[in-house]
Formats: structure tokens, sequence, C-alpha cells
């Protein structure tokens, strides 16, 4: 009885630790970029939580052969390097935005994002 008391601990402080630290892996809040479609039209683009540590190639403007997105805004909890190429390409990197609600102008062109919470040793920009 005892033996299976200690492994029932066991697991549910695992599962508590294994609850606890995924909020580590995902930066919390939002992201928000404006991106136009073929037709011209302007749209909103955001990612909400999204992943620390992994690139994302903005919907709309993730490509190197559609335009850039512009005017990006970072509302979460981590930094962001925004990049002027698809895919994170390290030769690219433009920027890096401040968590908790940097934004940059509409002359800021983004393709692709990743969110760390250490700070990155490229320029910030300024609050």
């Amino acid at each position: 009885m005892k033996l299976r008391n200690a492994v029932a601990a066991t697991l549910g402080a695992l599962a508590l630790t294994l609850s606890m630290s995924g909020s580590a892996f995902a930066a919390e809040g939002e992201f928000h970029y404006t991106y136009k479609e073929e037709d011209g039209q302007v749209r909103e683009g955001a990612l909400s939580n999204p992943a620390n540590d992994t690139c994302v190639n903005l919907f709309g403007a993730g490509a190197d052969e559609i335009p850039a997105g512009y005017g990006p805004q970072n509302s979460t909890d981590s930094y962001v390097i925004l990049y002027l190429g698809a895919d994170c390409n390290e030769d690219s990197p433009t920027e890096v935005l401040k968590p908790e609600g940097q934004r940059a102008t509409d002359d800021m062109k983004v393709r692709s994002v990743k969110f760390t919470t250490e700070r990155p040793s490229l320029r910030l920009m300024p609050r």
C-alpha cells in the first residue's frame, strides 16, 4: 500500500511539473502585423501564444516571392526577432522587439519571426 501511494504521489508531482513547464515553451500574448493580399486589400495578421525558439513564417507575408508584412507589434511576454527573409534566414534578421507591447513603424518589413525568452544580441528598438 505504501508503494502504491508513493508511486501515485510521484506521478502526480511529475504531471504537475510537466503542466507548469509547458507555459515556458510559449510566449504568452499576441504578435500583430499588417500585410497586403494579392488584390491589394490590407489585412491584419496575428499570432496568439506563439512557441518560443521556433521559426514562424507569417501568413500572407511569409514567402520571399510576395510582399513582406509590416508594422509589427509585440504584445507577448517574450522578445521577438524579426526577419526580412522567409524561414528565419540567419542572414536576414532586421530587428528585435521587446516584450509587452513594443511596436515598430510601418517601414519595418517582416516575413518570419522567432520568439525567445532570452535577450537576443541583435540591436533592440528603443521604446
